[in-house]
């Protein structure tokens, strides 16, 4: 052991940061420059995926024409003017040489013309011309609105256009989409990668933080494969390198020299009237749209060709011809193209998604609208952390320091409090640590964090706490990647129960299979087990903590006389509860929901049993130390390795101005004939006037609302009715909102603690209601939970009046009773809502 810690504490001296951590970091830095960058790329590119038709609709009588009388395609066909002669009118009415002509094959399409461009442009005005008269129709109804967005897309429309720093920056977030997209698929890689669900499946049930990384990572394998396809395409535009290597690479060629290939000199353009007859003597009626270039010198007459049938529009076959006899010199056909030649002469269709028809181009338009989703999502996560890092820093300053090499985050699932007492002594005994609430916490900070200790109860049945619930339902519904994690558990439970620590088993099998790597096998911790303390305590010594530390020790007792003790239900066919009040030595303070610990001892009988045959029966000391041990079952012991009792848990009844502890205690019937050690204890063997040891818990898990303003419904059976109490006693003493108490028990006329003080409120107005139902009564026969569901109208009616819900009780039968008809009235989401606002506590044995 010591070995592997020196281990440790060297590799402690490297860089501190794993590959991945580097990774993530990396992906959180880019989303929050980039990002927005990509964002409005998104938008952009979204807007000009339908931009022709947006255009034609908005533009009738300049890009759609009327039709020509007949139907006939030919005979409009010879009523439209020829190339040269659109060129001609073009050139008549702008002044300006035309420099290409598009004809539409459909008649009630536009020809359009682009002019010559002035010196130091690429691209010269586009103008719709009417094919049937020559007169020029002008621009689209908003072709200025889409030239601006396509500037912002392609160099966010800062000065220098194409040649300046926004070229610069856009190609630079294309990059960073690059990096986004194949970081994203390493950091969100399940450990089930074949198994398509942990991909796709996007779980809306989600809130907050877990909702945002969801869609994030989600929605973001959705469309991975269209964000490479955007980026690697649009880097062609961005890197004249880029493009160079890429055509190389897909063709074996080098990308022909920048320029203007349709640079003209001066003089009037050649006729184009034989290449146009030869043109439509080899391709007839057998094309959709075609764009003749005019040609000047001795320069052949340029046509690209879009066939009928194209799946888009820049599938065009180019054919060259003799400008003089018209004749075919030259035909680059699309269908005899090489792969790598299809997709070099087709980059900005498969950029816009058209390469792949109309699917395409919706699967692209989609996918670049969710562009922002993933810089808004990033960062509410990254201010998430942040925030996250302040409230970690107020919770515990020596978090302050915590992140590098050796530090601790030590999360704890209490229910009552015990487990935030264990992890706060745990934290002490390092010299960097934070101490959080399962519910504070995600899988991100754990991630950061390295090293956790969890320190988690079991509740009820093998539950989570009720504070823990939603990291159950929510981050370990799967497995996380904890890869970079060391860990070590201490699980709390209650042997007495059959899922003895099951919560702390689910939650060492979840940290297991998301990757994270134990120190040391799981500590289980029987109630106030001394032992088991210390053996979690040794283990941590052995990975660093402070050796030095002094022993951890349960929490002194104190010796509290107790001054009363009265029977409260003689006759009732339930076991008997008695009242037992004890008076604190001293000023102690204690809010309501506190629970009091008694130190039991046996009854004189066990021990005689024990010690029957026994050389030392009548040694005092001896007898003294047995009535507080763990008695043996066969007889044998060890006084020298005696295991003490543990504590036995009481909710209060009584509220601290009272300056006394009020408790309700059912007697318990045990194997062997006599009492349960710790109500036999309170109820028989302790004499009125003897001491009984006692120490008060703070029990935040059933804490008052910090607003008195709030209603409160108490909802309780049996012995239960003890934590109600305490909280119905302060609203009294402090005034507030009303309070509404429903209580079950067996008999209206045997079992009615408190009746008289319970009746005094519902008079003074403290209780807006009462309702109680008696099990063992003949015309009652009902249950707490049955009264519930009866009242399931008020239920709601308080719970709209922002009321909060006490439960205290029996787990067996009323606990989950009672919290299955809420949900069934309130329903789930909203029973989880009042958990997550602490507007529903439980306190249940």
């Amino acid at each position: 052991m010591r070995t592997h810690q020196l281990d440790r504490q060297a590799g402690a001296g490297g860089s501190g940061l794993t590959a991945r951590q580097v990774i993530f970091q990396i992906h959180w830095l880019l989303g929050i420059t980039a990002g927005f960058v990509l964002a409005l790329m998104g938008v952009t590119g979204a807007a000009m995926a339908f931009e022709d038709e947006i255009m034609a609709a908005l533009s009738p009588g300049v890009v759609t024409l009327a039709p020509l009388g007949g139907a006939d395609g030919e005979q409009a066909g010879r009523a439209r003017l020829s190339p040269d002669a659109l060129a001609a009118a073009a050139l008549r009415q702008r002044g300006v040489r035309v420099q290409d002509v598009t004809i539409e094959r459909d008649p009630t399409l536009a020809a359009a013309v682009h002019f010559v461009p002035e010196p130091g442009q690429r691209r010269g005005e586009r103008s719709y011309i009417d094919p049937r008269t020559g007169v020029l129709l002008g621009k689209a109804t908003g072709a200025g609105v889409f030239r601006t967005i396509q500037d912002l897309h392609r160099w966010l429309a800062l000065p220098g256009n194409g040649n300046g720093i926004g070229r610069q920056i856009t190609g630079f977030a294309a990059i960073a989409l690059v990096f986004f997209a194949v970081s994203g698929l390493y950091l969100r890689w399940p450990r089930r990668p074949l198994d398509w669900r942990a991909w796709f499946v996007l779980d809306l049930r989600r809130t907050g933080r877990n909702l945002y990384r969801a869609l994030h990572a989600v929605i973001g394998g959705w469309v991975v494969l269209f964000y490479l396809t955007s980026a690697l395409t649009g880097l062609w535009w961005s890197y004249d390198w880029y493009k160079q290597g890429a055509r190389y690479v897909l063709t074996g060629k080098s990308a022909p020299a920048e320029g203007r290939k349709d640079d003209a000199p001066g003089g009037p353009s050649r006729p184009l009237a034989p290449a146009w007859a030869g043109f439509l003597a080899a391709e007839g009626a057998r094309y959709e749209r075609v764009v003749v270039t005019l040609p000047t010198g001795d320069k052949p007459v340029t046509m690209r060709v879009l066939p009928r049938g194209a799946r888009f529009d820049r599938m065009t076959d180019e054919l060259r011809f003799d400008a003089a006899t018209g004749t075919l010199v030259k035909a680059d056909r699309y269908a005899e193209r090489s792969a790598g030649e299809t997709i070099a002469t087709n980059m900005y269709p498969i950029h816009s998604g058209a390469f792949f028809g109309w699917p395409g181009r919706i699967a692209m338009f989609l996918t670049s609208l969710t562009m922002p989703l993933f810089t808004v999502t990033g960062l509410l996560l990254y201010l998430a952390r942040r925030r996250s890092k302040r409230a970690l820093a107020a919770i515990a300053p020596s978090a302050e320091t915590a992140g590098g090499a050796g530090a601790v985050l030590v999360v704890h699932a209490s229910q009552t409090g015990g487990a935030e007492r264990l992890a706060r002594l745990s934290a002490a005994a390092f010299p960097r640590a934070s101490v959080r609430a399962m519910s504070a916490v995600s899988s991100d900070d754990l991630r950061a964090a390295g090293t956790v200790l969890f320190v988690v109860a079991t509740y009820g049945e093998g539950e989570p706490p009720d504070a823990a619930r939603a990291f159950a339902r929510s981050v370990m519904a799967m497995p996380a990647d904890l890869s970079g994690v060391d860990y070590a558990l201490l699980a709390l439970g209650d042997r007495e129960y059959p899922d003895f620590c099951a919560f702390g088993h689910r939650v060492d099998a979840w940290l297991h299979a998301s990757g994270a790597r134990r120190l040391f096998d799981l500590v289980e911790l029987d109630g106030s087990d001394v032992e088991g303390e210390r053996h979690w305590q040794q283990q941590l010594h052995a990975i660093g903590a402070d050796a030095g530390q002094p022993d951890w020790q349960p929490a002194s007792y104190e010796a509290w006389p107790l001054v009363e003790r009265s029977w409260l239900n003689p006759g009732s066919p339930g076991a008997p509860v008695y009242r037992v009040v004890l008076a604190p030595p001293g000023e102690t303070e204690w809010a309501p929901g506190a629970i009091a610990e008694i130190a039991p001892r046996h009854d004189p009988v066990r021990i005689d049993r024990v010690l029957a045959g026994w050389d030392g029966a009548d040694d005092a000391a001896l007898r003294a130390a047995l009535a507080t041990a763990i008695l043996p079952e066969d007889g044998g012991f060890d006084p020298d390795a005696l295991r003490p009792l543990p504590h036995r848990a009481y909710s209060i009844a009584s509220i601290a101005a009272s300056r006394s502890v009020e408790l309700l205690v059912r007697q318990c019937p045990a194997a062997d004939g006599g009492l349960g050690i710790g109500s036999g204890w309170l109820t028989k063997i302790a004499k009125v006037g003897e001491p009984v040891a006692v120490q008060i818990r703070a029990n935040p898990g059933f804490a008052a609302p910090s607003d008195p303003t709030t209603p409160l419904v108490l909802i309780g059976n049996g012995t239960g009715l003890a934590g109600l109490m305490a909280h119905l006693r302060e609203r009294a003493r402090t005034g507030g909102a009303p309070v509404w108490l429903l209580y079950g028990e067996r008999s209206a006329n045997h079992d009615r603690p408190f009746a008289d003080e319970i009746d005094g409120y519902l008079a003074a107005g403290t209780l807006a209601r009462v309702d109680r139902a008696f099990s063992r009564d003949a015309g009652c026969g009902r249950y707490v939970q049955q009264l519930v569901v009866e009242n399931a109208g008020a239920i709601v009616d308080w719970a709209d009046r922002g009321a909060a819900f006490y439960v205290c009780g029996s787990l067996a039968g009323m606990a989950g009773e009672v919290d299955a008809a809420l949900r069934s009235i309130l329903g789930d989401g909203r029973v989880e809502t009042l958990i997550a606002d602490t507007l529903y506590r439980r306190d249940i044995y």
